[in-house]
């Protein structure tokens, strides 16, 4: 096994085949972020999301995709320009991946790619194992999304990070107020009804627990993108705790609680979870 490899499976706690594929999957969003700074992609572009939560931050739950935004609008913009990097930074590391550009009918705001390898492949190479395991169930590729906001509303703060594994790298990433705004805004501009995501609500005890403040501009100039609210409309921190108490007097916490649990190891933190819970807690949102 790449030494490397092994020192990043080391920090894991790996008790079934999940496990596993879970470990190689951030291990693979981090050699993808490695790749990426080699190329100079964050220059023009930062790092959001869960993902970027969990890494810098220690969340702890697993995050599946990585969400990047453009420093400044750029409607040009050609994220396949950065794949050889990444396949290069994957390849030193005997990871056979192949990068590619989803295509879109519509134009949208959000450029995506992914990264693709075999999942069977990886398992056999880094979790050799003596006794003989039936994996009909993982055959399909591991797959790694990543997306691109290509025209990011203003307001977003940012700060420099250093990894030092799988080798030394700089990244760039919104700090942890913009991030905040990142998931309030996911909280009430998701389409609930279809799709209900515990993750936000994973991710917003999170913030709170962590006394975090909420960069009050940028949740203001998303709303306003997604046409939750207008330009001229008066807004403030206690509009915005109404508008998230409406929210979750919304929301099934049954299915909310359902979407999560695959991604965290911890059930017994989702116990509390109810409108009243989530109602009163927005009170300390500053």
């Amino acid at each position: 096994m790449n030494n490397i490899i092994e020192q990043m499976i080391d920090k894991y706690e790996i008790k079934n085949t999940q496990d596993e594929i879970n470990a190689l999957k951030e291990i693979i969003q981090e050699l993808v972020l490695c790749g990426l700074s080699r190329g100079g992609f964050f220059e023009d572009a930062c790092f959001y999301g869960g993902t970027a939560l969990r890494i810098f931050y220690n969340l702890d739950r697993f995050s599946e995709d990585l969400d990047f935004a453009l420093t400044s609008p750029n409607s040009n913009f050609d994220i396949s320009k950065y794949f050889n990097c990444v396949e290069k930074e994957l390849k030193a590391y005997g990871l056979n991946f192949e990068t590619s550009t989803k295509k879109k009918e519509n134009k949208t705001n959000i450029t995506t790619a992914f990264v693709k390898g075999d999942t069977l492949e990886l398992i056999l190479k880094f979790f050799p194992k003596k006794e003989k395991n039936n994996y009909d169930h993982i055959l399909k590729n591991i797959k790694i999304k990543f997306e691109v906001d290509i025209n990011p509303p203003s307001g977003a703060t940012y700060e420099m990070k250093y990894k030092l594994l799988p080798s030394p790298h700089q990244i760039k990433l919104y700090d942890k107020s913009s991030l905040f705004a990142g998931k309030i805004h996911a909280i009430l501009c998701r389409n609930w009804k279809t799709r209900v995501k515990g993750r936000d609500l994973y991710d917003y005890v999170f913030f709170l627990a962590n006394n975090t403040n909420v960069n009050i501009e940028l949740i203001k100039n998303k709303l306003i993108r997604s046409n939750f609210i207008k330009d001229k409309d008066n807004f403030d921190i206690n509009i915005l705790k109404e508008m998230l108490i409406k929210k979750f007097n919304e929301i099934d916490y049954n299915e909310a609680k359902e979407d999560v649990l695959p991604f965290t190891k911890d059930a017994s933190s989702l116990d509390l979870w109810s409108k009243d819970f989530f109602i009163t807690i927005t009170d300390k949102l500053n």
